[in-house]
């Protein structure tokens, strides 16, 4: 019982926040069983959006003001992506990154000022790019 209680509170540390780390060239996000490495010469675009789009989860979960996992679109005849979310407040404004041409993510943490100054940061190095 001690162990299903360990292993359940570090499950749920895990995915208590998004953990990232900017480096030199590349985006390293972390938030749980999901890890995302993204070159910045690999983005295309970064928006700020209100509301994520109904997709169909294929895996991850919903918690309060929590959605993680892996999505995809609603299919139609030219997309069957998958779109990475890692939102810590479902409430506040998101980041949408594209990379890769077509690839989506979306992004926020818990903390509005720090996910202001991730997209100020990934706003440089997508104008810095062109």
């Amino acid at each position: 019982m001690v162990l299903t209680v360990i292993v359940s509170l570090m499950a749920f540390l895990a995915h208590y926040k998004n953990w990232t780390k900017v480096e030199q060239d590349k985006l390293k996000i972390l938030s749980g069983f999901y890890y995302k490495k993204i070159s910045y010469a690999q983005l295309d675009s970064v928006l700020w959006i209100d509301k994520i789009p109904p997709m169909e989860r294929l895996n991850g979960f919903s918690a309060w003001e929590k959605e993680k996992g892996i999505f995809r679109e609603f299919k139609d005849s030219l997309t069957d992506k998958k779109v990475n979310v890692y939102v810590d407040n479902l409430s506040n404004r998101k980041i949408k990154l594209v990379y890769n041409d077509s690839l989506k993510l979306y992004i926020n943490y818990a903390d509005s000022l720090e996910t202001v100054q991730l997209f100020n940061l990934l706003k440089q190095r997508i104008d810095s790019a062109q």
